[in-house]
C-alpha cells in the first residue's frame, strides 16, 4: 500500500469523484501501471477515474494544490509508454468518460467523450452511412481519448489523414482546473493560435482532453484489396511511391516482410495463406470509393506498376470473410512479434520514396550491432515498425548496446528526410532521442509552451520532452 500521498489529499479524491472509484489497491494500481510497451511497469500511487468533467477539473485542481503528479490513462494500448505514471502520483483513468454524445448528420460531425472504443464509434456512425477514418491496428481496444494524445495513424492515413486531420474542437482540462473548448465546430477556423492541434499529440503534457468534435466523411460504398507478394523486400518498397506516381492514392498500402508474415500466420490460426518459400514481401494494398468501375480501374493501374517491379501471383480479397481475413493478419502483426521474443518497436517514418534506402539501412545496422528485426507498417505513409528481436543478444547488450544502434537508425531516418515516430508518440522511451530530431533551439521552445500551460509540472511529467 502506498504511503506517499497525503489522508487529506485522498479524501479530498473520494469527494471529488466518490469512493467507489478512488483505488489503492495493488491489483487495480497494477492493471493501469502498464501498457503494451515493452514489459514496462509504473503503477501510480493512486487510481481515480471520473465520470464528468467537473470531476476531472476537480481531481486536477487537487493535484496541483498538492503537487501532485497525474498521468492520464486511456485503454492502455500505447506502445511507447506514454501512460505511464513515471513519477507516481494520480493515474487519471478516463475508461468511465465512454459515451458518444451527439452525431450530427447535417454538419458531418461527432462529439464524443475520450473513453469511446474507436471500433464502437466506427461502427456508429457507420450506421448512418458515415465514416470516421482514423483506424489503429488496435482500433478495437483503444480510445479516442488515447487515439487524440498520441495524435494515431493507422492504414487509412494514408488517404484519409490522420487523428488530427479529424479533430474541429476540443474540451480540455488545464493545469490549474480551468476547462476550455480549444477551437470552433467549423471546418475552417484563422483565428488566433491553432491550440487544437497543438493539444492533439501532446501526450497529456498539456491538458487532459474531456471531448471532442470530429469532422466526418461520407461512408465509401466499396472497396477493393490485393495481397502482392515480392521475391525482393527492396523491390516490394520501391512500388509504394511509384504506385502514388502513377496518380494512385489507394486508401491503404501496407508492407510486410517475410518473418512479420510467417509469424503472424503461426499466431493467428483462423488465416490461411500460402506463401511461397521465395516470396520475402508482402504490400497489402486497398482502394476504396463509391464507382466500381474506376476502382477497377484503380486495381489495374497498380497492377501494372506491381508488374513492373517484380511482383508475384496477386491474390485478390474477392468476398468480405476474405478481406477480413487479410486485415486481421495484418493488424495483428504486432502482437505475433510479441508473442515469440521480447522486443522492442521504433515507430519511423520516412518520405516514402526514401523507404527502400530505411529499410536496407535498418538491416545493415542490425547486423553490425547483431540483433535481428521484424519490419513491417503504413507503407504508403513511409511509416516503417522496425520490431528489434532480442534473440541472443545478452542482457547487458539489449540494455547498454541497443541503445547506439537504434539511435544510429532513428540517425538515418532523420537523415533520410524523415522523423523518430510517425504514430505512435514519444512518450517515455523515445525521449532521449528527441535531440536527433529536433534543435536546442526547438526543444527549448517545447520546454517553455510546457511551462505555459504547467507551471507546476504536474501534468504526465516524464514524458516527451529530454
Amino acid at each position: 500500500m502506498p504511503e506517499l500521498l497525503s489522508p487529506a489529499f485522498i479524501e479530498a479524491l473520494r469527494e471529488a469523484v466518490t469512493a467507489d472509484h478512488v483505488h489503492r489497491d495493488h491489483e487495480r494500481r497494477t492493471a493501469y501501471g502498464h501498457d503494451e510497451t515493452e514489459d514496462l511497469s509504473f503503477p501510480p500511487d493512486v487510481v481515480v477515474r471520473p465520470r464528468t468533467t467537473a470531476e476531472v477539473a476537480a481531481v486536477v485542481r487537487l493535484c496541483g494544490q498538492y503537487q501532485v503528479p497525474i498521468t492520464p490513462i486511456g485503454a492502455r494500448t500505447g506502445l511507447s509508454g506514454g501512460a505511464l505514471s513515471v513519477h507516481g502520483g494520480v493515474g487519471l483513468a478516463l475508461d468511465r468518460m465512454n459515451t458518444i454524445l451527439d452525431i450530427d448528420e447535417r454538419n458531418l460531425q461527432v462529439t464524443v467523450e475520450p473513453g469511446v472504443i474507436t471500433q464502437m464509434l466506427q461502427e456508429a456512425v457507420a450506421a448512418k452511412q458515415l465514416y470516421y477514418a482514423p483506424d489503429p491496428s488496435s482500433r478495437g481496444s483503444c480510445t479516442i481519448g488515447g487515439n487524440l494524445a498520441e495524435n494515431a495513424g493507422g492504414p487509412r492515413a494514408v488517404k484519409y489523414g490522420v487523428t488530427r486531420d479529424f479533430v474541429l474542437n476540443l474540451e480540455v482540462v488545464l493545469p490549474s482546473g480551468e476547462v476550455m473548448w480549444t477551437g470552433a465546430n467549423t471546418l475552417k477556423n484563422a483565428t488566433g493560435y491553432d491550440l487544437t492541434r497543438l493539444i492533439v499529440g501532446s501526450e497529456g503534457t498539456l491538458a487532459i482532453i474531456t471531448k471532442a468534435v470530429l469532422r466526418l466523411i461520407p461512408l465509401p460504398r466499396e472497396n477493393r484489396l490485393m495481397l502482392v507478394p515480392f521475391r525482393n523486400a527492396r523491390k516490394a518498397c520501391e512500388a509504394v511511391s511509384a504506385v502514388f506516381r502513377a496518380g494512385i492514392t489507394p486508401s491503404a498500402m501496407e508492407f510486410m516482410e517475410r518473418d512479420a508474415i510467417d509469424w503472424t500466420l503461426k499466431y493467428v490460426t483462423d488465416v490461411t495463406i500460402a506463401v511461397p518459400h521465395d516470396v520475402q514481401a508482402h504490400l497489402l494494398v486497398e482502394v476504396d470509393g463509391n464507382d466500381p468501375d474506376a476502382l477497377m480501374k484503380d486495381c489495374e493501374a497498380i497492377m501494372t506498376v506491381m508488374e513492373a517491379h517484380e511482383c508475384g501471383e496477386v491474390l485478390f480479397a474477392e468476398t468480405t470473410l476474405e478481406k477480413d481475413g487479410l486485415w486481421r493478419m495484418r493488424r495483428r502483426v504486432g502482437e505475433a512479434v510479441k508473442s515469440n521474443s521480447v522486443y522492442k518497436e521504433e515507430d519511423t517514418v520516412v518520405p516514402r520514396y526514401e523507404l527502400p534506402r530505411l529499410l536496407e539501412g535498418v538491416k545493415e545496422i542490425g547486423n553490425r550491432h547483431g540483433f535481428r528485426s521484424v519490419c513491417y507498417g503504413h507503407a504508403g505513409d513511409g511509416n516503417l515498425h522496425v520490431n528489434i528481436i532480442k534473440g541472443e543478444l545478452s542482457d547487458h547488450a539489449w540494455e547498454h548496446e541497443l541503445p547506439k544502434a537504434i539511435r544510429e537508425i532513428f540517425e538515418l531516418t532523420v537523415s533520410l528526410g524523415g522523423t523518430i515516430s510517425g504514430e505512435h508518440g514519444i512518450g517515455l522511451v523515445q525521449r532521449p532521442y528527441m535531440d536527433i530530431a529536433f534543435s536546442p533551439v526547438q526543444l527549448d521552445l517545447m520546454r517553455r509552451i510546457k511551462q505555459v500551460f504547467d507551471p507546476k509540472g504536474i501534468m504526465n511529467p516524464g514524458k516527451v520532452l529530454p
